[in-house]
């Protein structure tokens, strides 16, 4: 296969980025910032922590242990010669990974040496290396991560409703596993995963700022190992609509109580640039620092500058979160959850929809700013099978009526969990 270069071109803000297929079957995007010292690369596989059921490259499936994505995203830094972060330190680059439901990512920042840098990451990610000796090793090290992460209230608050939400998508379960199921990871399950997942077709590069897509083609055609086109199929239980349960609390050393209210939402395909848009729109005027719900739920003092929403979706799943510190939890869950149903009744007045678009679109256009949020969006958009321009475009041709008709697909406020993590002597 030939590399095949395109540049995306946005007449409505005037950039433009490079939209590469490598000849390896790597996925490859590069948007050259003139100006820019700063230069960021993310490279990120489409595997997460949902994917413990898969068909591997050979035809067999099998199922591996809970958070073992995560555990090779930690394991992928070492090498027979040593650590991945040592080199970075070398050259004076910003390096960093996370694991996430449905991606890993692998990603670095610099303000110079970018190509030795890049070397290094491209370097590393085709470069697995599982012992039996150093998989013992990690399990303490993940142990103890996974302890931290019980005892963060933010953490078990979301879980606790993510659990109270779906009965049988993994999603529920956490993403570094449990310190049974890190037990029970191998070497050998290791390079199953890595095998599968980690071929360059099922892979993405995102690179922007300071760079040329000369400048990274010429790194990548150097070190890139071509691999057979090959899809990791995933194997996903039915989910039905319905919530397991409206209510889950969890008694924790916290000053205040704190809160996740969720919607559970249908989740058969992942939402397009338009939905998301629509999506956008019409969560910013229902309860941005701006909607009259805010107001309320500020005057009341039912909520602090902590509160937020999201939505949150991703392969089989798809939730609208509310949440932060709360004095009143139930209140001020029944306050949001009112405010849904006037605005279902009533629709959005136009001011409001005004505000909340204007505010959508300055947001997506001021992030075409920032190296790091233009290189993770193009990432996420790319897993997705949507594009950012064609997002921007898509806010900027909504229309109240199609936030209304989106609204009408949305928010079921007898479909919802709440989830609160509160001083048990209250």
């Amino acid at each position: 296969m030939n590399t095949v270069i395109n540049e995306v071109k946005s007449p409505r803000t005037g950039d433009s980025y490079y939209k590469i297929k490598h000849s390896s079957g790597l996925n490859i995007y590069v948007w050259p910032k003139e100006g820019y010292r700063s230069s960021y690369a993310i490279i990120g596989a489409k595997y997460g922590s949902i994917n413990t059921c898969f068909t591997r490259a050979d035809g067999e499936r099998i199922t591996v242990p809970d958070g073992i994505a995560h555990y090779l995203e930690h394991k992928l830094f070492e090498s027979a010669e040593g650590d991945a972060f040592t080199r970075y330190a070398e050259t004076g680059a910003s390096a960093n990974a996370y694991t996430s439901f449905e991606k890993t990512c692998y990603l670095f920042s610099c303000t110079d040496r970018f190509e030795e840098s890049f070397e290094i990451l491209l370097d590393f990610v085709q470069d697995p290396y599982f012992t039996a000796e150093t998989v013992k090793k990690e399990q303490g090290i993940i142990g103890q991560e996974i302890k931290m992460y019980d005892d963060s209230p933010d953490w078990r608050v979301m879980f606790n409703m993510l659990g109270g939400m779906y009965h049988n998508h993994p999603v529920k379960i956490d993403i570094a596993g449990t310190v049974k199921t890190i037990a029970e990871i191998t070497a050998d399950k290791l390079y199953d995963c890595y095998n599968t997942f980690y071929n360059l077709n099922n892979m993405v590069l995102c690179v922007a700022g300071n760079v040329t897509a000369e400048q990274v083609l010429t790194i990548c055609d150097r070190m890139l190992k071509p691999d057979a086109d090959f899809t990791a199929k995933s194997f996903l239980e039915d989910e039905p609509y319905e919530i397991v349960k409206p209510y889950v609390e969890q008694l924790f050393p916290v000053s205040m109580p704190i809160f996740n209210l969720g919607f559970k939402e249908r989740a058969d395909a992942v939402l397009n640039e338009r939905q998301l848009a629509c999506t956008d729109i019409l969560l910013s005027a229902l309860a941005s620092p701006t909607s009259a719900l805010y107001r309320e739920l500020m005057d009341s003092n039912l909520i602090n500058s902590s509160f937020a929403y999201e939505l949150f979706e991703g392969p089989g799943y798809c939730a609208v979160i509310f949440g932060g510190e709360s004095r009143a939890p139930e209140q001020a869950a029944e306050m949001i959850k009112r405010a849904i149903a006037q605005i279902k009744e009533n629709g959005i007045s136009d001011e409001d929809f005004d505000i909340a678009k204007k505010a959508v679109y300055g947001d997506a256009v001021s992030a075409l700013n920032s190296v790091s949020s233009i290189a993770n969006s193009i990432a996420e958009y790319h897993f997705n099978g949507n594009e950012i321009f064609t997002y921007i475009d898509a806010i900027a041709g909504t229309q109240k009526a199609d936030v209304e008709a989106r609204l009408r697909e949305m928010l079921d406020t007898g479909n919802c969990t709440l989830s609160v993590v509160r001083n048990g002597e209250e």
